[in-house]
């Protein structure tokens, strides 16, 4: 998301700072650090930094002098007198930094799912039950932090950060909690204990654990092994994805393109910015899904494909209502 957050951070920034010329703004030095871009930040800390400075009165001949020593002045000054238009239209700087934002993350699929007209959690009810700090600059922004988690900048990010990786290994792990046990149900597939909390138990066996039941694809008989396995592999992507390694420096935590994009699905921005919401919103499916899936296990003693065939044969006897209080759960 590197390439694309940026884009959308330092439009948001000139957005912003490029009222320099049509209002009050802070002393010279003061106004030199929020002029300097740094570092991609969010569209409400820029508009945090620059109305804080709102009160703060600096000369005429001062304001000209920064805008002469900023690389983009001609751009600072058309961008601010749009700004200061849009303002006299009762736009506020919020509005006009969240749709500069939108514009530069992708166009149509923007005008859908990010920015000020995106879907929000109480639908038509909205209206003074989002936080203003949820701007629609990030997918699957609903508008809904009742708790106030994303208050701040730092925990936003991180939360964001480990929601989207867990969505990732929730969508893997849906997918290997229900294909093995409809495989062997339906395809008949030799699998030996198909069930999901029950197949790795298999690796204590005498014959050891084959993978969909093929010995050829992986066969496992030391839990030791794959431990190391486990740990090499995990450890050694993680510490890539954090700080870089032989695939590339520098990249975006969690959408670090590059090699990890061979098929240039993220190329287009209008189909990345889509992209990234369909993500989140299948990887938030797949959460629930996989507390769903523990549940059942718990409450049942099976696995989610026979769990939701015996409730296709019998949805009023079989149901979450019914089996709630039972208890079957057998290793």
């Amino acid at each position: 998301m590197n390439k694309y957050g940026l884009a959308a951070s330092v439009a948001a920034n000139v957005m912003l700072v490029g009222a320099v010329g049509y209002m009050a703004m802070a002393p010279a030095p003061q106004l030199e650090a929020a002029v300097q871009v740094k570092a991609p930040s969010q569209v409400s800390m820029a508009f945090r930094g620059v109305a804080s400075l709102q009160t703060k009165k600096i000369s005429t001949d001062m304001g000209r002098k920064i805008l002469a020593a900023s690389p983009q002045k001609n751009t600072l000054v058309k961008i601010g007198a749009l700004s200061s238009k849009l303002q006299a239209e009762g736009m506020s700087m919020r509005e006009i930094a969240t749709d500069v934002a939108c514009q530069k993350i992708g166009g149509a699929a923007c005008q859908e799912w990010y920015g000020p007209n995106r879907p929000l959690w109480l639908g038509p009810l909205s209206e003074g039950a989002v936080p203003d700090y949820l701007t629609g600059e990030y997918p699957g922004d609903y508008g809904w932090d009742t708790a106030g988690l994303s208050a701040d900048p730092t925990t936003f990010a991180s939360y964001r950060e480990v929601e989207v990786i867990h969505a990732r290994w929730a969508m893997l792990g849906a997918l290997g909690c229900v294909a093995p046990e409809a495989m062997a149900k339906y395809s008949g597939v030799p699998i030996a204990e198909p069930v999901w909390f029950k197949a790795g138990s298999q690796i204590f066996s005498q014959g050891g654990l084959d993978y969909l039941g093929n010995p050829s694809l992986v066969h496992a008989q030391s839990i030791l092994a794959i431990l190391a396995t486990q740990v090499v592999l995990m450890g050694g992507a993680e510490a890539y994805r954090m700080n870089g390694g032989p695939a590339g420096q520098g990249l975006d935590t969690i959408n670090p393109g590059g090699a990890f994009d061979p098929f240039g699905m993220a190329d287009d921005p209008d189909t990345f910015a889509e992209l990234k919401v369909k993500e989140i919103k299948n990887g938030r499916l797949a959460m629930t899904a996989m507390l769903g899936f523990y549940v059942q296990a718990i409450v049942t003693g099976k696995g989610p494909v026979e769990n939701w065939a015996e409730h296709l044969a019998d949805p009023a006897g079989v149901n979450g209502l019914t089996l709630a209080s039972a208890t079957k759960f057998s290793p």
